[in-house]
């Protein structure tokens, strides 16, 4: 297991002379808090009890979501009081200052309930409705990815930057899926269009880490529809401010989420449509 960090690495953006609504402070903040974070939730691994159901039997809540969360709150809270936050679990405390944050706790809960390692924490900062600034940490492997605007994005304060795969048959394509089985026909469909252009498709459970992976290279892309903002805002955030091309899902494209290295991008996006 990786041990226990109580500081950010040197190659995250140095310490900013603006305040703390500042995005380099954003970062460092979202990094620090999303370690505490992980360790807390690494050390639940194995111990996952369900406490609630959402949407399906597939969608469920451990105790540790509810107490990763509340961690997260009071430690953001504390460092940026009047702060608005939205998170997974505990929905959405309104704000009197114009920063929000965006919180998944575990992001890869039936991952974690099944003790399979691919588990994440995702903080993402947001002023005035635009994100500036978030922090994807691999729960079990230890890494933390980070940005803020303008500042590029870093794997454990090394930067990182997208693939650049010009061709779809050379590119490891993710993708997740819904809880509903009514949607997951339609998905499936999708899936049967793109495996035999794409060198692989892979399904790791955590939209999360998936979106971080391609902000590193790791993934050429990743699609999935109907993502809430938790699961996707600091992600999503991660791979645009690296450099790769990021498609939010609203009413227009039927709520899809697409990040891809701009190389395969268009050829890409004409084969998930739906």
């Amino acid at each position: 297991m990786p041990s226990e960090r109580t500081s950010v690495p040197a190659g995250v953006i140095g310490t900013a002379r603006a305040g703390i609504d500042h995005p380099v402070n954003l970062e460092r903040l979202a990094y620090r808090v999303a370690v505490a974070a992980a360790d807390l939730a690494r050390s639940r691994i194995g111990r996952a009890r369900v406490v609630d159901i959402k949407s399906t039997p597939t969608d469920v809540v451990t105790q540790a979501d509810l107490e990763v969360e509340t961690l997260i709150r009071s430690e953001l809270l504390e460092a940026t009081p009047g702060a608005a936050i939205c998170g997974e679990e505990e929905g959405t405390a309104e704000g009197i200052i114009s920063l929000r944050w965006i919180v998944d706790p575990i992001d890869g809960t039936v991952n974690f309930l099944y003790n399979l390692p691919v588990v994440s924490v995702s903080i993402a900062a947001e002023i005035n409705g635009v994100v500036v600034a978030g922090a994807v940490a691999d729960v079990v492997r230890g890494e933390v990815f980070s940005g803020s605007i303008g500042n590029g994005v870093r794997c454990d304060g090394a930067l990182v930057v997208p693939s650049a795969a010009t061709e779809l048959a050379d590119s490891l394509v993710s993708t997740g899926f819904s809880y509903s089985a009514d949607e997951r026909r339609g998905e499936g469909e999708v899936v049967a269009r793109v495996l035999p252009e794409a060198r692989d498709i892979r399904n790791f459970g955590s939209a999360a880490l998936h979106l971080a992976w391609v902000a590193a290279g790791r993934l050429e892309a990743f699609y999935e529809r109907g993502l809430n903002e938790w699961d996707l805002a600091a992600g999503a955030f991660l791979a645009s401010e690296a450099g790769a091309m990021v498609e939010l899902g609203s009413q227009d494209n039927g709520d899809l989420v697409l990040a891809a290295a701009p190389g395969i991008f268009d050829e890409l996006r004409s084969l998930v449509a739906m």
